[in-house]
């Protein structure tokens, strides 16, 4: 006599089942139900024969567990960045000072006076929670916030350049990163672009002579991501102010990373700074929040209190603007500045950018036993001196002294590139760069090196 094939228990059972009772608050009850349904469903499609009962509902109820967990398991996850690229915009660029993080937790679990002046009782502006801040740090008559630099360059185009030329040096069309694009901006905005002078000189006299009734404004932009150098000339801020303000037309000045720190005395290149700029007179400054100022993403702009007061009028404003947690990040992250060694202590960007090569160096001889052995059936580890760099556009030439692991597959182990994805599928992903043949390791941004150790025993796992 034949034994009639196992059932698959109904999702009521199932429901009551241990294992099922005590994930039903984690997950809710309509993801539960939705993952045994297409566990079930599965099993029906590969057959039952020669199981039991009692293994055809673990093995459901298994699979559905599994499905759950991998279905709401968080997409945005930490990785440990030693690719030698501080600020790495693919990586979420500046990571928030301790002071930012505890500012947005603290606004992002309970209602707060974002636009509610406390003292009126009356509905307030949200720039106020960091405009002082600013002001104070930039020696600007006012500020405004949006969501990022370029919807910060957009917006000052659009209010004050909208059917009218722009006059910008040919070579400052800067295209960044993600094919954005200087002229492009200009045309979304509805400003005209007047190119003037040449890729590699301008002059005053080239501005001079295109100015005219139809110029909107005069813009002088970062070079952000490359440098021309040999036979060049360009026109300084201050020769752009005097000429503009003749003509009644502002300059703007698009710093791109915007630093408000002269990094030269911590033996950085010396990057002219949001204050330096104003000072030179420009009219607005934009820059980012999250390069080397270290913050969150944000695009700044500071300058004049009419043509501020002229921004947030515009109706591109509101589509633009950030919000609280936004707000908090950036007001807890100004403060800091109050005080520039504290800033450079807690702020991780300034930190990390400042770290002694010996103190990377001390910190590779030290991992080089560890990694070397962890690895020791992937790779051959050697300690290597390297290059680190700003990134995102800051100092793009200009590269610092720098420490770290050399990992070069055993010929035995595989390829680089699969060495590489096993770093990656470590909980915490490890990124680190290919060059010649090996995984390089720039340690100048690993600050937590018992978590980077404490993982490392899963690549002895089989792949």
């Amino acid at each position: 006599m034949t034994t009639a094939p196992p059932t698959i228990p109904s999702i009521d059972r199932l429901l009551r089942d241990a294992a099922i009772v005590c994930v039903l608050p984690v997950y809710g009850h309509a993801p539960v139900v939705a993952a045994l349904r297409t566990a079930a469903a599965a099993l029906r499609a590969q057959g039952l024969a020669g199981q039991d009962e009692h293994a055809v509902r673990t093995g459901l109820i298994t699979r559905a567990l599994a499905a759950l967990t991998q279905s709401l398991a968080p997409s945005l996850i930490g990785v440990f960045n030693l690719t030698g690229t501080v600020l790495h915009t693919n990586l979420g660029r500046a990571t928030l000072a301790e002071r930012a993080v505890a500012a947005v937790c603290r606004v992002a679990a309970q209602p707060t006076n974002l636009e509610y002046h406390l003292g009126s009782g009356t509905r307030g502006d949200r720039d106020v929670h960091v405009e002082h801040w600013l002001t104070r740090l930039t020696g600007a008559e006012a500020a405004t916030v949006v969501n990022n630099n370029a919807a910060a360059v957009m917006l000052v185009l659009n209010t004050f350049a909208h059917r009218r030329e722009v006059l910008v040096s040919r070579g400052e069309l800067v295209e960044i990163g993600g094919s954005f694009r200087i002229p492009d901006v200009m045309s979304v905005a509805g400003a005209r672009l007047r190119e003037v002078g040449t890729t590699n000189r301008t002059h005053l006299r080239d501005y001079a002579e295109a100015l005219h009734a139809r110029t909107g404004l005069i813009l002088k932009i970062h070079p952000s991501n490359y440098r021309i150098e040999g036979f060049t000339a360009e026109v300084p801020a201050a020769s752009l102010a005097t000429l503009g303000r003749a003509q009644g037309v502002p300059l703007v000045v698009d710093l791109g990373s915007g630093t408000l720190l002269d990094l030269a005395p911590f033996g950085l290149p010396h990057e002219e700074t949001v204050q330096e700029t104003l000072a030179h007179g420009a009219d607005l400054v934009t820059f980012s929040g999250d390069k080397l100022l270290g913050g969150p993403q944000a695009g700044l702009i500071v300058g004049r209190a009419p043509l501020i007061a002229a921004l947030k009028k515009n109706a591109m404003t509101r589509a633009l603007r950030v919000d609280k947690l936004t707000l908090a990040a950036l007001e807890a992250t100004l403060s800091l500045y109050a005080d520039p060694m504290r800033a450079r202590a807690h702020i991780p960007t300034l930190r990390l950018l400042t770290r002694p090569t010996a103190e990377i160096a001390a910190l590779s001889a030290r991992l080089l036993a560890p990694v070397a052995n962890a690895l020791r059936d992937l790779a051959e580890v050697s300690v290597m001196a390297c290059a680190s760099q700003i990134g995102s556009g800051a100092l793009p030439v200009d590269l610092l002294p720098s420490a770290g692991l050399s990992l070069r597959p055993h010929p035995a182990s595989g390829a680089v590139g699969q060495l590489a994805a096993r770093l990656r599928g470590l909980p915490r992903p490890v990124l680190g760069r290919i060059h010649q043949g090996a995984v390089m390791l720039d340690l100048r941004c690993l600050e937590d090196e018992g978590a980077f150790l404490a993982q490392l025993n899963e690549l002895a796992k089989p792949a």
